[in-house]
């Protein structure tokens, strides 16, 4: 049993990777909930599905062949840790959000980004339900060149802020993001919900 939580919560970053809606479908659970999503635009805290295929949307917009490199899990009752690397080239605008406000767009810059992070899945029901992280975003703020910032990105991000373009990027996403959340098909085959019967005493 917890080897298959192991392996349905790793796949969950397959879903991030591809905006897999039919995989979203059969591994996350209808009231999952992102606990990191207050980074992202709105539509990522969106619950089930479609929350996790907004963030999938998010991230692809920003990151060119994003991929999850799976190092380490280990699980504790309804409960998986997975250590991993984050892989990706930095083609499209990178917006972060603090208290639903932009807070941060990045301008394209080109660079790869190779950084570790942790996250924690809560399961029920052998799908995924809650989701929290550790990640090293100084890192990746570095590698982007953003921390500390160079002169050429720091004037790129103060132009594109001060000429709205930040802005107008980010609206641009958040409605991309939005989009995906909508399109989640209702009659994609997967599970919607299961009978509170059928959960294992285990994962409640």
């Amino acid at each position: 049993m917890s080897s298959d939580l192991t392996a349905s919560a790793v796949r969950l970053f397959e879903v991030l990777e591809h905006g897999d809606d039919v995989l979203a479908s059969y591994l996350v659970h209808p009231n999952f909930y992102n606990r990191e999503a207050a980074l992202a635009p709105a539509a990522c805290s969106t619950p089930g599905p479609a929350g996790v295929l907004a963030s999938s949307t998010w991230m692809r917009a920003a990151f060119s062949d994003l991929h999850f490199d799976i190092g380490a899990t280990a699980h504790e009752g309804n409960r998986v840790w997975i250590r991993l690397r984050m892989r990706g080239l930095h083609t499209g605008p990178f917006v972060r959000y603090r208290d639903g406000e932009l807070d941060q767009a990045i301008p394209p810059t080109g660079r790869e980004i190779n950084f570790e992070q942790i996250h924690v899945l809560t399961m029920r029901q052998g799908l995924v339900l809650e989701h929290e992280a550790v990640r090293d975003d100084m890192t990746m703020l570095a590698q982007l060149g953003v921390f500390p910032p160079t002169p050429a990105l720091g004037a790129r991000m103060l132009a594109w802020k001060v000429s709205g373009r930040a802005a107008r990027a980010a609206e641009q996403i958040a409605q991309k993001a939005a989009a995906s959340a909508a399109a989640f098909a209702h009659d994609v085959p997967g599970p919607r919900s299961v009978p509170e019967a059928a959960v294992d005493p285990s994962e409640r």
